[in-house]
């Protein structure tokens, strides 16, 4: 194992120095391989981790954030550490990459002082059965310290795997997968959706949040979502405002029945009851459904019916006027927020989900009475888990023909609107707010 040294470079740090910060970067790197190694979700893997309890706010803080942005960021850290190791480390040494990884991401991104990141990589190398690279994770730690940031020379895309950004460049252009990618970059801020509209200048006033074109508020500060004004009232969730929109596009929608298919965790469960729908809420699993339930109670929203049962299976008593559909899918429109997906997911999940889609957007489609109208949503940004389902139906004889969604539908935002009539938003529409997830939603009417 070779590094690539200055003349009269000597080591930042002893050999017997405490590790000092040593807890929250191994739980660091632990959730870095839980993730690449394992394939487990970062939500899962935090939640299960034994020593982010024990820890102080300020330190889970932190290791939530050395993990995501390594995340993040992968594809830049990666080519950073190449360029100052002459040759890749050895499988068995493994959890050192990781290691490097989350002190690269430390160093560069989250502006953590040199010293102390390199000082405590040096020393945990050791302590992970490996003290041979002390030497050489002190040498590259401390290259890429003296180095600054190169990340900005680099390309955003390089942080997603070919497959995932491939796709987007042949369903939108190249110009459109660049812009996406570079929104990833971003954290995504912290939206929320209000149970009653006339409370929005008060609820932004206490969250410190701004009011979006949309009317939902956005809070770029962090905090504990529990300990936030409004939340044990009631008074709103957290839900990002490309995720709001599908139910608009049902119209006016008080005193009607509506069937919300795939309903948990509830979030347009809620906002059909706040919007005066009497709603009958269906999702296969129990255990979502509870948490479904907790959430309107804490809304103090009047109950849906609830149903646990196989959406492709279950039929209502009669007809409804309208469903709502929120497929399962690779959720690639959420990787602001979950930048573990793209490590999780493959081109076979799309194959496989765009089945399951297909059978529920047919099994809502017989749901639905003449007349009725269905809006089809997910949060992916591949074409396969959106239009493609849409094109298929229509195509297939199915008895739907798309409604066209109109500009003022989607408060003047033209750019949210596909050539078809489409909803689909990207991370990167609503810059100037700090971008939104990815969404797509089709209203179609349900004919004789």
């Amino acid at each position: 194992m070779g590094v690539t040294r200055r003349k009269g470079q000597g080591p930042l740090t002893s050999t017997n120095a405490p590790i000092a910060g040593g807890e929250s970067r191994t739980a660091s790197i632990d959730l870095v391989r839980a993730v690449l190694q394992e394939r487990r979700p970062l939500d899962h893997a935090l939640l299960d981790h034994p020593g982010l309890p024990k820890m102080d706010g300020r330190d889970r803080s932190h290791v939530r954030m050395a993990v995501a942005t390594t995340l993040r960021r992968l594809g830049q850290i990666d080519r950073i550490i190449a360029g100052h190791v002459e040759r890749p480390l050895p499988d068995r040494a493994s959890i050192v990459r990781d290691l490097l990884r989350v002190a690269t991401a430390e160093i560069l991104f989250l502006r953590t002082p040199p010293h102390a990141a390199v000082d405590t990589a040096v020393a945990l190398t050791g302590r992970l059965g490996h003290p041979a690279l002390k030497g050489l994770v002190n040498a590259v730690l401390r290259r890429i310290a003296a180095g600054g940031d190169k990340a900005a020379d680099m390309p955003p895309r390089i942080n997603t795997p070919d497959w995932l950004y491939d796709s987007w460049v042949s369903a939108y252009g190249e110009g459109v997968a660049e812009a996406i990618a570079a929104a990833h970059l971003q954290e995504a801020p912290l939206d929320f959706t209000l149970k009653r509209s006339e409370t929005i200048a008060d609820t932004a006033t206490a969250l410190g949040a701004e009011v979006l074109p949309t009317g939902t508020l956005r809070r770029r500060g962090g905090g504990a979502i529990a300990d936030l004004p409004g939340f044990s009232g009631g008074e709103w969730w957290i839900q990002d405002a490309a995720a709001a929109l599908p139910v608009l596009l049902l119209g006016d929608i008080a005193g009607r029945s509506v069937i919300d298919l795939a309903a948990a965790p509830g979030g347009k469960t809620a906002q059909l009851i706040a919007a005066g729908a009497t709603v009958t809420a269906v999702d296969r699993s129990a255990s979502r459904v509870r948490r479904l339930e907790d959430n309107l109670a804490r809304l103090r929203l009047s109950a849906a019916e609830v149903v646990v049962a196989d959406a492709v299976a279950w039929r209502p008593p009669c007809p409804a006027g309208a469903v709502l559909v929120d497929v399962p899918c690779t959720a690639t429109g959420t990787i602001r927020r979950h930048p573990d997906l793209p490590y999780l997911k493959s081109a076979d999940d799309v194959r496989r989900l765009a089945d399951v889609q297909g059978r529920m957007l047919a099994a809502a489609i017989e749901m639905t009475a003449p007349g009725g109208v269905i809006v089809y949503a997910c949060c992916s940004l591949q074409p396969e888990e959106g239009r493609s389902r849409i094109d298929a139906a229509i195509a297939s004889g199915a008895p739907v023909v798309r409604d066209a969604i109109q500009t003022t539908e989607v408060f003047g935002r033209s750019e949210l609107i596909s050539a078809e009539g489409d909803l689909r938003t990207f991370p990167c529409h609503f810059g100037e707010y700090g971008g939104m997830d990815g969404f797509f939603a089709s209203r179609l009417r349900r004919t004789a």
